[in-house]
């Protein structure tokens, strides 16, 4: 059974994005991180000089049938699997709801995403939201009988998610090489979709500048009513918390104002605040840049390249 800490899951996920990089050689960060959010974990040569939309037709579309026949094979042919695949790569990759939008019950479902562990295509992000304890003689609430704490799904490999965030819910138009919709549906939705990879490559890239520490914690933050986008501590007790915007506007002041009320929600008071966004930062933001407030842009992340070199780095293809 194949089993991932999240720590080495991270290192699976660096692996992949030096590899496509070392591979294709964008020209900048901004496009690497756009098309391995779409075609990481594939071993194909990919121009990333041609236009994201064009590749997809021609790579993916135009060979959907052989491309299909290996997904199927990597799930066995079992719908139960694909489906909850697709449940979990459009929704907010939480356990119990991916069951539900996928028509499973916590049996099949569970025995899905057993299988998808062992198979290595996906790796449970648990939670960090702490239960909270009642005494004996007090009961719960309706609310609280009714709510479950649910761990979070993260895919291993970049292109498996891009196949059942896309290309699954299109399947019969594309065997029919109708590819309006799925062109259509990517356009719409390309931001957000790579909004997550640029959410992970984030956190790998504080992990980085932070690599002297002990790292204790590491990830997101999800409860009911808050979501933070990295929330990591240290084992001296330091506290980072991080948003990610993969957008085409610059971030403002408001995100920061944002990012102060949730930690207070959340009764936290982070030693560093990190913005990551591909365009960069209102000149408001920029002057609040110091010690206390971190801003980090789509270059910035080229220094995860710099500790491999082409031979170095590690080839960790889905097929």
């Amino acid at each position: 059974m194949i089993q991932f800490s999240h720590e080495k899951w991270l290192t699976m996920l660096i692996d992949q994005f030096r590899s496509f990089y070392f591979k294709n050689f964008p020209q900048d960060m901004e496009t690497q991180i756009e098309y391995f959010a779409v075609f990481g974990g594939v071993s194909w040569d990919v121009d990333t000089h041609i236009d994201l939309s064009s590749l997809i037709q021609t790579l993916i579309l135009e060979n959907y049938e052989t491309l299909q026949f290996k997904i199927d094979q990597l799930t066995l042919f079992d719908t139960k699997n694909q489906r909850l695949l697709a449940a979990l790569a459009v929704g907010d990759r939480r356990m119990f709801s991916a069951f539900n939008r996928a028509g499973l019950n916590n049996k099949n479902g569970g025995i899905a995403l057993n299988f998808l562990q062992e198979k290595g295509l996906i790796q449970l992000e648990y939670s960090r939201e702490e239960k909270a304890e009642r005494p004996a003689h007090e009961k719960r609430t309706r609310e609280e009988a009714r709510r479950r704490i649910s761990h979070k799904v993260l895919f291993t490999y970049p292109f498996v998610r891009f196949w059942f965030y896309f290309i699954h819910p299109h399947r019969r138009e594309i065997k029919e090489k109708n590819y309006e919709g799925v062109l259509k549906r990517f356009e719409q939705r390309r931001h957000s979709y790579t909004s997550l990879i640029f959410e992970e490559l984030s956190e790998i890239l504080l992990n980085y500048h932070i690599r002297d520490t002990q790292i204790e914690s590491s990830g997101s933050y999800w409860d009911a009513k808050i979501e933070i986008d990295i929330l990591t501590t240290t084992e001296n007790g330091t506290l980072y918390v991080g948003e990610c915007k993969w957008t085409n506007h610059k971030v403002s002041k408001n995100e920061l104002n944002k990012l102060y009320e949730k930690c207070q929600k959340l009764d936290i008071k982070p030693d560093q605040i990190l913005f990551f966004a591909k365009r960069g930062f209102s000149k408001e933001l920029e002057q609040l840049e110091g010690k206390s407030i971190a801003l980090y842009t789509a270059e910035d992340f080229e220094i995860l390249l710099k500790s491999t070199s082409r031979d170095e780095a590690k080839e960790k293809f889905v097929f």
